[in-house]
């Protein structure tokens, strides 16, 4: 009895422990399935340690993306043995689940290596591999930006060392491709088209208005890309990218963002930003806020004496004074400020729609023209003041995205802008009461619908239609600036006109082979312009001008991959530019004793240009590339003397001067090379260098050459790479070649106070280069530090074509945090 007790006891004893440990093994199972499922990845740069967001994970049978934190969390890997973790532009990690753990779940990926692929959407508004596209296209990534640390957009396209950057004064930056500038090449914000109907011939600083701390990429289209821009696409497109909301992809609230402070001390620049982030399931938000604010620009201490500023004005007691200056290197007036604002909002209600908001803001102070502010009047001052004022831009765009098999397209987006534009001109003379005001205002309105669709594995077809209108107002006064007392003036610009444009285009691509594929396209463009001229100032034979005309513009090009490691390309492209409101309509002073009125009988003028590309890869280590290049414009607007009721002079603010206006009185031709080498070298060292060269001419009224004023010197770059873990570092140059007298426009030559003295007396622009060091090192998951010294030889030099000389000797900090 007493045995089957305790054996009774003793069987439900191990009845017990069986159930207890059954009970624990199914709690740590369900644990280690939850750690499981719970399991955080995080994917990051190797050497910024910022997150590498959309980074592709496949362990065989299941591909997953990261967030906007770089993190992956709903995927099984445990005992996956073939892990592969990608990205563009990074090298490829294959893991095992083992390894993983090792590395505690964070996957720091390596720059690639060199390679001929790449994605691009300049040529088609679409995601395209670049090495099916017969277009050059040069690329910034936001990794770049981020290490190269410019003050500007323009900066950032200077720095590229395939866009030239004039300035006319520090808050500028007009971008030269190709021998062409200003509204002859394209900007695009999130696809939206910035060239407005008064975009000048004259340099342009509207690039400045973005922010280049909430710039994601940049793609730099060389050549005509007017067949999917329209007018204004003759050299080029600048399409900038901005920082877009990124969704949580786990269902979870995610929230990431950074936050930096600069300075600089050629300019004393202190500069502030922040952005952040919130993504939720099916929406996501993002915000930037940049503000800048930089004093007088100091210049070199070594170079051409002619560059110095000796005395500037100011007034004293009401009464204009020349003063001398203490520090003739300091670049007296030319500080300024800038802010600029982004919201930015995405609903995804399902991964075939997408809806996307933005707002974008920027403005800034009065900025001093200081190429203006040089110029003398029998050896004194001629201005007393002559300034911007604030450069306001304000877009709203709206962009509906959707994917499906439809029989008309696979990917629609419908684009929805307004943009406004601000800007005015204050010049008074030294010692005169009164000061002349100009104020422009534009409002831009544009639709856009882009489709893409693909007819089997061979052939895919983009294609859309836009319709853009932009109506410009435009005052003119005169104020006293002793009483404050405001009267009416002549304006720059005929008031209340408008210039229209709509247009149908398609673009073919053939992928023939997988050595071989074609793109074609095509595009009409039809364009308005209306404007009516008021004669109570300048006596005009007209008081309206219209424009209704067409354009038809295409191009055709194939890109042959023999092998992985080989490209050669060619494209024949034509591109126009309509006559705008600028052309037609306005009157300013162009050069001194030159006024430019109005001229209301304009046709667009048209380019014609071919490119030749080769590039070859060399296994892991060496990468060469070089595009040839050539471009006729026929019917070029060009500046001419001209009549005004029969006369070859009018009376211009005190100054008997010689009638001129645009006409389509030339034609001009530019052909050059863009050729560029990368080597990996070992022990975490690179090398690359780019160099351009271009030779531009145009007709002159006596059928003779001149040299093209926007063709810039040859110019280039090369840097000397270091990475290394949480450290990058670059040695690099920048190094521009002399236009002599006999090489500079004649619009330049009568610049004498912006240029050099030759030996002989004349104006030249000389050959520079710059000694430049900057490193980046990454302190801890969060914190960076990014500092660098420009200019370390000191050098006093001016880029062609620039009214302000560039900073001298510069130490650059900037410290980045980040969640």
């Amino acid at each position: 009895m007493q045995k089957a007790v305790l054996w009774t006891y003793y069987i439900q004893t191990c009845v017990k422990t069986y159930t207890i440990m059954r009970f624990i093994t199914l709690c740590l199972m369900l644990l280690m399935t939850l750690t499981i499922k719970a399991q955080l990845i995080t994917i990051k740069d190797k050497v910024t340690r910022l997150p590498i967001t959309s980074a592709v994970l496949n362990n065989g049978t299941e591909t997953v993306k990261s967030d906007a934190k770089g993190q992956i969390t709903d995927i099984n890997l445990t005992g996956s043995a073939n892990i592969i973790i990608s990205s563009p532009g990074y090298q490829s990690e294959i893991l095992d689940y083992s390894r993983l753990q090792e590395m505690k779940f964070i996957v720091y990926l390596q720059e690639s290596n060199i390679s001929l692929d790449a994605v691009v959407i300049s040529a088609s508004r679409w995601q395209q591999a670049k090495r099916q596209v017969p277009n050059k296209i040069t690329m910034l990534h936001q990794k770049d930006i981020i290490f190269q640390n410019p003050q500007t957009s323009a900066d950032l396209l200077g720095q590229s060392g395939e866009v030239y950057i004039q300035k006319s004064q520090m808050s500028g930056g007009s971008p030269m491709i190709r021998g062409f500038a200003t509204n002859r090449v394209l900007i695009t914000i999130d696809g939206v088209r910035m060239n407005t109907a008064i975009f000048r011939s004259g340099n342009l600083q509207n690039v400045i208005s973005l922010d280049p701390l909430a710039t994601e990429n940049v793609e730099v289209l060389f050549g005509p890309g007017s067949v999917m821009y329209g007018s204004d696409a003759i050299a080029g497109v600048m399409n900038f990218s901005t920082l877009s909301p990124k969704l949580s992809l786990s269902g979870k609230p995610v929230i990431t963002g950074n936050a930096l402070t600069r300075y600089s001390t050629a300019n004393s620049e202190k500069t502030g930003h922040v952005d952040f982030n919130i993504g939720l399931k099916q929406w996501a938000f993002v915000t930037s806020v940049s503000y800048s604010d930089f004093d007088d620009l100091k210049m070199g201490s070594h170079g051409p004496e002619e560059y110095l500023r000796s005395a500037y004005a100011e007034v004293i007691n009401g009464v204009d004074t020349r003063i001398l200056n203490a520090d003739p290197e300091k670049q007296v007036p030319t500080a300024y400020n800038q802010i600029n604002l982004m919201q930015k909002v995405l609903f995804s209600p399902n991964e075939n729609w997408n809806f996307n908001y933005g707002i974008h803001y920027s403005t800034s102070s009065d900025n001093p023209r200081y190429d203006n502010l040089l110029r003398l009047r029998n050896d004194a001052l001629r201005s007393s003041e002559w300034y911007y004022g604030p450069q306001t831009w304000l877009m709203n765009n709206f962009t509906i995205n959707n994917t499906a098999a439809h029989q008309l397209y696979d990917n629609l987006k419908v684009g929805l802008a307004y943009q406004f534009f601000e800007e005015s001109r204050h010049d008074r003379n030294f010692g005169a009461v009164n000061r002349t005001n100009n104020v422009e205002k534009v409002n831009a309105f544009s639709a856009n619908i882009d489709l893409e669709k693909a007819l089997g594995d061979k052939h895919v077809i983009y294609y859309g239609a836009e319709v853009i209108y932009n109506k410009v107002n435009s005052t003119g006064s005169t104020e006293n600036i002793n009483t404050g007392v405001f009267t009416d003036g002549p304006a720059r610009y005929p008031d209340d006109s408008n210039w229209s444009s709509y247009a149908a285009f398609v673009t073919y691509h053939y992928k023939a082979s997988e050595k071989i594929n074609i793109q074609a396209g095509a595009r009409y463009n039809h364009f308005l312009l209306n404007a009516r001229f008021n004669d109570d100032f300048y006596p005009f034979p007209f008081n309206i001008a219209k424009v209704d005309r067409g354009a038809l513009t295409g191009s055709a090009g194939l890109v042959y991959t023999p092998a992985s490691s080989w490209q050669l390309s060619t494209n024949l492209s034509t591109g126009f530019r309509s006559p705008n409101i600028d052309d037609i309509g306005k009157v300013f002073e162009s050069t001194p004793g030159s006024v430019v009125i109005p001229n209301p009988d304009l046709n667009s003028e048209y380019a014609y240009n071919g490119d030749f590309g080769i590039a070859k890869t060399f296994g892991q280590a060496v990468k060469l590339d070089a595009t040839a290049y050539y471009t006729y414009l026929n019917n070029a607007m060009v500046r001419r003397d001209f009549t005004l009721n029969g006369s070859s002079t009018i009376l211009y603010d005190g100054t008997l001067s010689q009638v001129q206006a645009i006409q389509n009185a030339a034609n001009a031709h530019v052909w050059g090379i863009q050729a560029g080498v990368e080597l990996k070298l070992p022990a975490g060292f690179g090398l690359n260098s780019r160099f351009n060269y271009q030779k531009g001419e145009e007709e002159l009224d006596d059928g003779t050459k001149a040299p093209l004023r926007h063709a810039a010197p040859w110019f280039g770059t090369s840097h000397l790479t270091y990475t290394r873990s949480k450290l990058k570092a670059d040695f690099y140059a920048f190094y521009n070649g002399e236009v002599s007298f006999e090489n500079l426009a004649p619009s330049e030559r009568e610049k004498t106070y912006m240029y050099a003295i030759d030996p002989g007396a004349n104006p030249y622009s000389p050959s520079w280069f710059t000694l430049n060091f900057k490193a980046l090192y990454q302190l801890s998951d969060h914190l960076m530090i990014n500092a660098g010294l420009e200019n370390i030889t000191d050098k006093r030099y001016r880029p062609y074509s620039s009214g302000i000389v560039a900073p001298g000797r510069n130490f650059v900090v900037s410290l980045r945090a980040s969640i």
